[in-house]
């Protein structure tokens, strides 16, 4: 079950041309830095339970994308929390590189509203293209070669997908202190907006110079033939 999550979540990726239908398909809204890095971190805070109707919703941080690797090809690191239909929030990441593909790995699957996870996904200093994602300062994952990932743009990114049916899913999620480690100093530096993502029924508000809320606008409504059952006096 848990590479077919994998799939959907980081399939989305490859569908930021495709969407902009809050109540179907795959809709975004976050922020892409404009500048080359070498890692972003923030803070990750569950602010309302989600509320999916189909498909899941998830918060993430990372770098890469399908396409964006040596010769073209799938490579992304990133780590987050996501929600499904069960109700269940959880905290992950995925790394997708040549050879072995996406792995999904669950860090938590009892992720309660107003939990905090310093989350960070960083490439290593003495080891170039070398990756690692870290939790609360401590690496949960391996090390992990991502060819051609110089010059990568790190995002900050939730995302709701609805599974190519009607049905709105619900979201809030807070990323706070979001910074970017910048090649050229070193040190970490204000995520600097240069890509927008702001599709319907999605906003992106700003709290403070380095803290945003990501969150639905949108009210959930029943899938279609639930409704229409509704309205025809059905059980």
């Amino acid at each position: 079950m848990f590479a077919a999550i994998a799939l959907g979540l980081v399939g989305a990726l490859g569908c930021f041309a495709d969407a902009g239908n809050a109540c179907g398909g795959y809709s975004y809204a976050g922020v892409q830095d404009t500048r080359a890095a070498m890692g972003i971190r923030a803070t990750l805070v569950q602010v309302a339970i989600p509320r999916v109707a189909r498909g899941h919703v998830a918060a993430w941080i990372g770098v890469g994308g399908p396409g964006q690797g040596a010769g073209g090809r799938d490579e992304w690191i990133q780590i987050g929390l996501n929600a499904l239909s069960d109700g269940v929030s959880r905290l992950y990441f995925e790394i997708d590189r040549p050879g072995p593909g996406p792995n999904y790995q669950e860090l938590s699957s009892d992720v309660a509203v107003g939990s905090r996870y310093e989350v960070t996904v960083l490439e290593l200093a003495s080891r170039p293209g070398w990756w690692q994602v870290r939790l609360n300062g401590a690496p949960v994952s391996e090390p992990v070669e991502l060819p051609g990932s110089s010059g990568w743009r790190p995002m900050a990114v939730a995302e709701s997908w609805v599974g190519g049916r009607h049905g709105c899913n619900t979201f809030a999620y807070r990323f706070e202190n979001v910074a970017v480690a910048l090649r050229s100093t070193g040190g970490w530096s204000t995520l600097v907006d240069g890509y927008r993502f702001h599709d319907p029924g999605y906003r992106m508000r700003r709290e403070t110079g380095r803290t945003f809320l990501i969150s639905s606008t949108t009210n959930p409504r029943p899938p279609l033939r639930l409704a229409a059952r509704e309205h025809e006096g059905g059980p």
